[in-house]
């Protein structure tokens, strides 16, 4: 065994050595063996004060396995997953109140129809029942291809001959006016329109209609009646093909006809 150093490890002679902190002086001398098997008692008394602690029971036993380890945190991941969900809860409801009271772009007025103002003319003819001169109800759907002549305020016997003479026989002509034509049988000479369905020698028909309320004319956008007669001209398919508001003369829309 070496001898204990007198000199704090110093070289010989009192010179530096090599770079090291001395050893504090409260260790005193510091006595390295040759063989390390000496200090085997020391190293037997360091493990001894390290195992000082009482032994584990055995719920620390289990506790202290890999399996409950892994078992422990899944259960604290599950423990804070529902606050995780409400504080994204929250945070939704927050975001839906700031975009319901977020001033969106600014809309434009509605624009207001004056009573004067015509309504939008569609290009079908409208589904109506207007009511015969016997009191039936007509649709003037179920009468197509047709001219329908709104008479109301005219003397338009001869417009309704010469529109007759001008048509194809598959072609309907309906006359519309708001009062009931009159059934009586009229007099010679007179020249007043038909009273019903009138079918002629010809195959061609001419029905009058009643309309009390006006519903066709005002679905039409027509104007109020002045003397003359509206001409509605539809194909087989409902569609408006010509609309004369105020016509006098079948060569008005003689030319339409060809189209129905």
């Amino acid at each position: 065994m070496a001898g204990a150093s007198d000199n704090g490890d110093r070289p010989p002679g009192g010179g530096p050595s090599d770079g090291l902190p001395e050893f504090p002086e409260e260790w005193g001398v510091i006595v390295i063996p040759d063989d390390l098997s000496e200090l085997a008692d020391e190293v037997a008394a360091v493990r001894a004060e390290l195992h000082t602690a009482a032994p584990l029971n055995g719920w620390q036993r289990l506790a202290s396995r890999p399996t409950v380890r892994r078992l422990r945190r899944l259960s604290g991941l599950l423990t804070h997953t529902p606050a995780l969900i409400i504080t994204l809860a929250i945070l939704v409801t927050v975001a839906s109140l700031f975009a319901s009271a977020w001033p969106g772009p600014p809309r434009q007025p509605a624009t207001q129809r004056t009573s004067g103002a015509p309504e939008s003319r569609s290009d079908q003819l409208p589904a109506l029942d207007l009511i015969d001169s016997e009191g039936q109800s007509v649709s003037i759907l179920g009468r197509l291809p047709a001219v329908l002549m709104l008479t109301e305020g005219c003397d338009c016997a001869a417009l309704v001959r010469d529109t007759i003479a001008a048509v194809r026989s598959d072609i309907a002509i309906l006359t519309v006016s708001k009062a009931r034509a009159s059934a009586s049988a009229p007099a010679a000479g007179q020249n007043l329109l038909p009273t019903a369905r009138t079918p002629r020698a010809d195959g061609k028909v001419v029905t009058a209609l009643q309309d009390p309320t006006d519903t066709l004319r005002r679905q039409l956008g027509l104007g109020a009646p002045d003397g003359t007669a509206a001409v509605v001209l539809v194909d087989r398919l409902g569609k408006i093909v010509r609309v004369h508001p105020r016509t006098a003369s079948v060569e008005t829309f003689r030319p339409d006809l060809s189209r129905l």
